[in-house]
């Protein structure tokens, strides 16, 4: 399965924010602070410095990619919980790889809640490893990692 770019006002957009926050509620009650999905809008998708890239016909899998300075950044990767086990995460994260290095950047970044260790794992057997501990705005403790995946 190859990956789609949505470009802004593509009617898959609201689909796939839909996605997002239909899988990200699935962490409410489990994470502090409770996640940024319940603040991200069609508008941020459509966000020209972001690339918005699904699998499937209707989104099965998503992931939003930010090209930052020495990396390129994972934010909001989310498979449909009919679709899991699937590989996909595997498939958006191998085509995050592929654009990150077409933009000369040496690493993919992406920050997991402290709670969701199964992400940690998940992402470690995917080449991830944690370089930082970070702690949400009026949190005196670790509320999220920093995972990074070196390409070169």
């Amino acid at each position: 399965m190859t990956p789609d770019l949505l470009r802004a006002g593509n009617s898959k957009l609201a689909e796939a924010l839909r996605l997002i926050q239909t899988v990200f509620a699935e962490h409410d009650g489990r994470v502090d602070p409770p996640s940024s999905m319940h603040r991200l809008t069609l508008g941020d998708l459509e966000n020209p410095g972001k690339e918005i890239w699904t699998l499937g016909p209707e989104p099965r899998a998503i992931v939003v990619l930010t090209p930052q300075r020495d990396a390129l950044y994972l934010g909001k990767l989310a498979v449909s919980p009919k679709y899991r086990g699937q590989g996909l995460s595997r498939v958006l994260v191998e085509h995050a790889a592929k654009r990150a290095l077409s933009f000369g950047l040496k690493h993919l970044d992406l920050e997991t809640r402290i709670e969701l260790v199964e992400n940690h794992a998940a992402f470690a057997k995917m080449g991830f490893v944690k370089i930082a501990e970070n702690a949400h705005p009026g949190y005196d403790r670790v509320t999220s990692i920093k995972m990074r995946r070196t390409l070169v």
